[in-house]
């Protein structure tokens, strides 16, 4: 494998701790440009106040209509938001699903990490409506646990969501 070192070193997310070390953990290499996009995608733009270019504008889609064209529109704010501020990705294809059942739109990141060449790709739920589910919908398996990498969780984190 190629040394990664300048793909860069980074905490954890959601932050962790080492139980072993007792020191913050941290990802490196690929999975650093999987959490960075996971974080551009779940921070909303002006939320932190000496950055507030970073992050994207998703939660404007959540009371969305989902017709196809909202969903394209969404495509294409998700796609220029991630290139101008994840630098290390190129190649980006992006693909949505929505689940009426659930209220969510699946969207499927597609994307190649530009310095080694590496294909990667992260699935994010989109919560379109948290409201209240039926008794039937809350049995089924949340698409949290479904689509997170499953790499990255531990056994702690079995009802993270």
């Amino acid at each position: 494998m190629a040394d990664e070192r300048f793909l860069g070193t980074g905490a954890k997310f959601p932050l962790q701790v080492d139980p072993a070390t007792g020191r913050i953990m941290t990802v490196s290499g690929n999975r650093t440009v999987k959490e960075s996009i996971y974080l551009i995608l779940m921070t909303q733009l002006t939320e932190r106040l000496v950055r507030p270019n970073f992050g994207s504008d998703i939660m404007n889609y959540a009371f969305m209509d989902t017709s196809t064209t909202m969903l394209s529109i969404l495509r294409r704010d998700i796609s220029q938001t991630l290139l101008q501020q994840e630098p290390r990705i190129a190649d980006l294809n992006i693909e949505t699903e929505y689940r009426e059942e659930r209220g969510a739109v699946i969207v499927h990141i597609d994307y190649v990490v530009a310095a080694t060449n590496t294909r990667d790709n992260l699935v994010f739920p989109f919560y379109l409506d948290r409201g209240g589910y039926s008794e039937e919908e809350s049995e089924l398996e949340p698409l949290e646990r479904r689509y997170y990498d499953e790499e990255a969780m531990t056994e702690d984190d079995e009802d993270w969501s």
